[in-house]
């Protein structure tokens, strides 16, 4: 699980990545706090990498406040959990409008800050598997489910759903490292997702949506292995 702590006192960024990590060891979480000074510096960052979890979010701060970073990240498809923090308790409510799981007032306490990220940490878990992608201009959290199958090409993967398909820059080895093992390779250029196969052969699978994919020469046995251990 990766926190990311947008604060622009460097005093407050402390406190609060150290209530993070005292409530990760209580909670035997595996958890990683990253801080950031400013929104800027946040969104640099982010637009290389976007892989977080929870935002703890401040504000008043100088150059882009808070609630504007958080427009700024929903509209761009961003499903984090986002927590505001505040030193005036009456702009707490606006982070209503970004649908901000919780506010905290500074200082902040551990019991309260606890409570709000195992909120936030139970409500990832009850979520089905995702993966947050950038395709087009646009960020996309897809839940696995959606995911029928993957296609490497040169410098590319195309990634297909029932509803569309998406285009993004990563090789096959990386995105499959950000799935569940409910994905195969079944080709050197081909990742299945297991759960929507519906038959097997020793050349081809086919999926519930009709698609019929290259099983590589001597992957049928590792196939139909990894189908009935995640499946039947």
């Amino acid at each position: 699980m990766r926190i990311a702590v947008i604060d622009d006192r460097p005093a407050d960024r402390e406190t609060i990545a150290a209530l993070v990590s005292r409530w990760a060891k209580d909670r035997a979480e595996t958890a990683v706090s990253v801080p950031f000074p400013s929104a800027e510096a946040f969104l640099f960052a982010y637009s290389e990498d976007r892989d977080f979890d929870i935002l703890l979010l401040d504000i008043e701060m100088s150059g882009e406040d808070g609630i504007t970073l958080a427009k700024r990240l929903r509209q761009e498809g961003c499903a984090a959990e986002i927590v505001f923090v505040t030193s005036h308790f009456e702009l707490a409510g606006e982070g209503y409008e970004v649908d901000a799981l919780h506010y905290l007032v500074k200082p902040v306490s551990q019991e309260k800050l606890s409570a709000v990220l195992t909120k936030a940490a139970d409500r990832l878990k009850a979520a089905p598997p995702s993966v947050v992608i950038s395709s087009e201009g646009e960020t996309v959290r897809l839940a696995e489910y959606e995911l029928l199958y993957v296609e490497a090409f040169l410098h590319y993967l195309v990634l297909h759903t029932e509803e569309r398909d998406y285009r993004i820059k990563e090789t096959l080895g990386e995105f499959a490292g950000r799935l569940s093992e409910d994905f195969f390779r079944i080709h050197r250029s081909v990742l299945v997702n297991l759960r929507r196969i519906v038959k097997i052969t020793r050349t081809d699978v086919t999926l519930d949506s009709g698609d019929v994919l290259p099983v590589a020469r001597g992957k049928y046995d590792a196939v139909n292995r990894a189908f009935i251990e995640r499946v039947t």
